[in-house]
């Protein structure tokens, strides 16, 4: 039986708040973190490839086609 995998989510940057490990309009690779949301930040891998907590109001999420997904995650 396969296991479904879980959609990748991604957010495009359109405020970095002077944060020198963000890009305004790059997108990032969001990882699932329910208490972060709850308290209005998302956890993202940023330009130093760890995952930091930044305010929800610098992404915007995104809902790409597959083949873009697969373009991003190959790309590194």
């Amino acid at each position: 039986m396969r296991r479904k995998q879980a959609a990748r989510k991604f957010a495009l940057c359109v405020r970095n708040g002077d944060c020198d490990d963000l890009q305004k309009r790059k997108v990032y690779y969001v990882l699932p973190d329910e208490k972060a949301e709850q308290d209005g930040y998302v956890r993202v891998i940023d330009e130093s490839g760890e995952d930091y907590l930044y305010p929800a109001s610098y992404f915007v999420r995104l809902q790409l086609p597959q083949e873009a997904e697969q373009a991003i995650v190959a790309t590194g």
